[in-house]
């Protein structure tokens, strides 16, 4: 029976045939009392928890079906992780929970904990009718089969992806669906933690008259987060910094009700876990509570599930549930085994199958028999293969609008309303307030102001304005950042909205994806743009996903300030002046703010935190390290670069609508366009003003959107001068001047070009960086050149 891989074939004639050869217990047991002495699951809830187990089996069996002629797609099973059905029963049904692909049973158990008195689930009540017309379901994970089944066939009726990806997940369900990336949703879970703590102390988040609150999901105030994944992940970065930000917000006395679940099977695709490492690793993790269980006992899984939970509920603190478990029929559909397991080892995950040893204690325990468990296999096994054949003729996703819908909605008349919206209450109920904030010294009645000084006032606005707002980061709290970006927000708004993290990026962009999640509006600092590299994923894999993996069900507003970009005075190397965006730009539906001034600076972030309120937009506001004190622009002392901060009379005709540029006229504004951005805006106007003095007139676009491009602006402008020079600080290749150059080609632009880039290195230490950087000199030689032609 046994070949040198475990086949759908093989796994159900082993089930059939050991549980065949099964003795009926001699008297039956009341399904009432504990299915064994000494627990506390009762014989109900087991037979319960064995149809969910042995759904999540048949839809292993019926995704491998599916593939065999083309028609599944994603077949990395649940097989032999059954016990994870014992995790969703010791929780609540409105705890937020995040899933990694082996975790079909615990959905099962999830979505059938929704199902309603008529007998139908939520999921999808028309399509689980049985056909009789009564309304009825044969089973309570008749929904979940078809959510699941919708993922493997790609059907654009697919309950939470619309056919983009086969993940668990359900609004309705508390489930958060997660991208395929090893472990990277285990920091947002951190943070979905932290604020659900945070959020218990704020009254009304999202629910102001008039305000523009990002909304809170309905999980009540003492729920806690789950977060499930594999033995191997544990290696991985994000994991790492996940459990260790766990323990160390643990350690600081930050309380995080978090439940990490390892489910350990032994492998990561093809290679072995060193035995005992995962248990050792997890046991030394300093301030995470370890419990450990067989994640083949279905007893043993419940009893240690339902303890981690009642330990973490209670005291808010995190913990991980060690589960050991087996993975059976390999990795996935392709995946060959005998190339790296022997038989002997395969078998002995056999003889541990977790369904078959559900099935086993239910006829030890007289609450079936064998025929009457093979029965409901049976009855279990049609009516998945019915409803895959039926999901089969759903639609797909046909258009590309179809697929990227959900990507990153723009509703820029909300946007502008919310920021309208904002200035009134500003203005009006909320003028004392703002008054007291700022210490009755509103940064209106300063006088001109820097870029780092109005992006700091533009921030206290939005922190009064947003009471859900939180701005964290290294240094970000009583330092008031390394630039002094964030001075006095502590003092003004307290230790709970402005607060310093560890120093890890992955973590502190994990908290903003949680806190965003659980219904805050965080804005995160990354300290300088080299850092984001480390972390970068969080954003591409999870942060830019969400909406597109959830059709819109879940998103997660985000702001993050990235201090970035090169020409720093004092500071240099790569670290201090890192000149690359290539991996911002990349990222679908991300938007990129990059302000070269003070009187841009403040409404473009009011209208990233306005996007993020209203659409849940993800977006990284960019701040040129070198223009943070800036004052001057064409000589010393002119104080040129300085701008006074409009008031809230003033935001609504200040607001810049994201993807709209700037332009500047210098001298007749008529023989040349030079396109630009960050520091190249400052450079770029020195530049025209000499060329002004040369009889040529310039028209300098600042696009002060990287992402999405102003390729309106930029095409207009072009053309009314038929010759454009780029300006990129970025490098050459792969930088910002061959998105633009691009745009002017499909806009159909027709006139002359030329780019003027950094060179294609990193930014070295000193002087020698005025060797790789654009100059002024390089911006004036290039336009005459251009001229010249």
């Amino acid at each position: 029976m046994l070949s040198d891989v475990t086949t759908p074939q093989d796994l159900d004639d082993r089930f059939r045939e050991s549980l065949a050869a099964l003795a009926g217990a001699a008297q039956r047991r009341d399904p009432d009392q504990p299915v064994r002495d000494g627990a506390t699951l009762t014989g109900t809830r087991a037979l319960e928890l064995f149809d969910a187990q042995v759904t999540s089996r048949q839809l292993d069996l019926a995704a491998r079906w599916l593939r065999s002629f083309g028609e599944g797609y994603h077949t990395i099973g649940s097989a032999g992780h059954e016990g994870n059905a014992a995790v969703a029963a010791a929780l609540r049904p409105t705890d937020p929970a995040l899933l990694h692909h082996r975790s079909g049973a615990f959905y099962c158990v999830r979505a059938a904990a929704q199902v309603l008195p008529t007998g139908q689930t939520d999921a999808d009540a028309a399509a689980a009718d049985d056909g009789g017309g009564d309304g009825a379901t044969r089973d309570p994970y008749a929904g979940a089969v078809r959510d699941v089944l919708r993922g493997v066939v790609a059907s654009a009726e697919d309950p939470i992806t619309g056919g983009r990806h086969k993940v668990f997940g359900r609004a309705d369900l508390a489930i958060v669906p997660t991208s395929s990336t090893i472990a990277s949703h285990l920091p947002r879970a951190v943070g979905m933690g932290l604020a659900l703590e945070r959020l218990r102390r704020l009254d009304g988040i999202g629910r102001r008259a008039g305000g523009v609150g990002v909304g809170r999901p309905a999980w009540p105030s003492d729920a806690l987060v789950v977060c499930s994944f594999g033995d191997a992940s544990i290696n991985h970065a994000s994991a790492t910094a996940a459990l260790n930000t766990a323990g160390w917000c643990d350690h600081t006395g930050l309380r995080v009700p978090v439940l990490f679940v390892c489910e350990d099977n032994g492998l990561g695709l093809s290679v072995r876990s060193p035995k005992g490492w995962a248990e050792a690793m997890l046991r030394s993790r300093p301030g995470i509570r370890y419990f450990g269980a067989d994640g083949c006992d279905l007893v043993a899984a419940y009893e240690g599930a339902a303890e981690a939970v009642a330990w973490v509920r209670r005291h808010r603190r995190p913990a991980v549930l060690h589960l050991d478990t087996v993975r059976l029929m390999g990795h996935a559909g392709p995946d060959d085994e005998a190339a790296y397991r022997s038989t002997d080892e395969i078998a002995a995950d056999l003889d541990r199958d977790p369904v078959l040893a559900t099935a086993r204690l239910l006829v030890s325990a007289g609450l079936a028999d064998p025929a009457e468990l093979i029965a409901r296999y049976d009855e279990i096994g049609w009516e998945v293969r019915n409803a895959a054949e039926e999901v089969l003729a759903e639609p797909k996703l046909a258009s590309a609008a179809d697929v990227v819908a959900p990507l990153a909605p723009r509703r820029p008349l909300r946007v502008a309303r919310a920021i309208a919206d904002a200035a009134a209450r500003a203005s009006g109920p909320g003028a004392a307030a703002r008054a007291a904030a700022f210490d009755g010294k509103l940064p209106e009645l300063a006088g001109p102001l820097t870029l780092a000084q109005s992006v700091n006032a533009a921030l206290a606005d939005g922190m009064l304005d947003h009471p859900e707002m939180a701005v964290f980061g290294q240094d970000v709290a009583a330092k008031g950042g390394v630039y002094g970006v964030t001075r006095g927000l502590r003092d003004r708004f307290g230790v709970s909205r402005v607060f310093d993290t560890l120093l890890d990026e992955t973590s502190v962009l994990g908290l903003g994806l949680g806190a965003g999640m659980a219904g805050m509006l965080p804005v995160p600092e990354i300290q300088h743009l080299a850092n984001l590299h480390h972390a970068e994923d969080q954003l591409r894999g999870e942060a830019a996903t969400t909406q597109f993996f959830s059709k819109g069900a879940f998103r997660n507003p985000l702001v993050v300030r990235v201090a970035g970009l090169a020409y720093q005075e004092g500071l240099g190397g790569h670290l201090h002046n890192d000149n690359s965006v290539a991996v911002l730009r990349d990222v679908p539906g991300l938007v990129v703010a990059v302000p070269a001034r003070a009187d841009d600076a403040a409404p473009m972030l009011r209208s990233c935190l306005a996007s993020a309120a209203v659409d849940g937009s993800v977006c990284v506001f960019l701040e040129p390290i070198a223009l943070y004190h800036t004052r001057d622009l064409y000589a010393e002392g002119d104080g040129e670069w300085l701008d006074p901060y409009q008031g809230p009379g003033g935001w609504a005709g200040a607001h810049v609508p994201i993807g709209r540029a700037r332009v500047y006229g210098v001298g007749s504004a008529e023989d040349i366009t030079i396109i630009t951005f960050g520091n190249g805006v400052r450079m770029s106007l020195r530049a025209a003003a000499h060329l002004a003095a040369e009889g040529v007139g310039s028209r300098v676009v600042d696009l002060r959107w990287l992402a999405p491009l102003p390729v309106p602006d930029i095409v207009r402008e072009a053309s009314s001068t038929g010759r454009v020079l780029v300006v990129d600080e970025t490098r050459r290749s792969g930088g910002v001047g061959e998105g633009v150059i691009a745009a002017l080609v499909d806009g159909g632009y027709v006139g002359s070009a030329r780019r003027v880039a950094a060179v294609d290195s990193f930014v070295p230490l000193g002087p020698a960086a005025r060797q790789v950087l654009v100059s002024e000199e390089a911006i004036t030689q290039g336009a005459r050149t251009l001229l010249a032609r």
